[in-house]
């Protein structure tokens, strides 16, 4: 399995925002997809960061401290743009990348989404949900055509050992 995979099987839909947008249009963004990132566009359409919540959280919540006391009503917008909170050191992933090497990338510098790129074109993002799914899925299929395997070379006695053996593990 690779990268590619992971993007047949959940889509390679990808949802931007350019980086002159508002806070709060990032946030309706985020909601009205149901997702934690959004990738950052400039001029033509070039990828020049990622937006999540995370990072909105952050600048927000900064905000809010230097207020040094619960904001009024005029403040409670968020006063600041896609380019100021983002994370502009975009870190990518290609389609012949492993799962096991993604989650690696993700792991190691805390991040939860990976945009995936090939030849300097976006073909979708990959987030940790997606690779928890896809090792779920792997490991399913794993297990399934073991206990096929065990079915067939083993006596009735021997599989339905077998079987309570490996219930264990479902």
């Amino acid at each position: 399995m690779r990268a590619r995979d992971i993007l047949l099987e959940k889509g390679k839909e990808v949802v931007t925002i350019d980086a002159g947008r508002s806070i709060h249009d990032a946030i309706g963004k985020l909601n009205e997809h149901g997702i934690g990132a959004l990738i950052v566009t400039g001029e033509g359409e070039e990828i020049v960061g990622i937006i999540t919540e995370r990072d909105i959280l952050r600048k927000c919540g900064d905000h809010c401290v230097r207020l040094k006391r619960l904001p009024t009503q005029e403040e409670t917008a968020c006063p600041f743009l896609v380019q100021d909170t983002m994370t502009k050191d975009l870190l990518i992933g290609v389609p012949d990348d492993d799962p096991n090497y993604i989650m690696g990338v993700m792991t190691k510098n805390r991040i939860r989404h990976l945009p995936i790129l090939d030849e300097g074109s976006l073909v979708g993002i990959i987030s940790i949900g997606d690779l928890v799914n896809a090792h779920l899925e792997e490991k399913v299929f794993e297990n399934r055509t073991l206990k096929d395997y065990l079915s067939r070379n083993s006596t009735p006695a021997q599989v339905e050992k077998r079987r309570a053996m490996l219930e264990d593990f479902d």
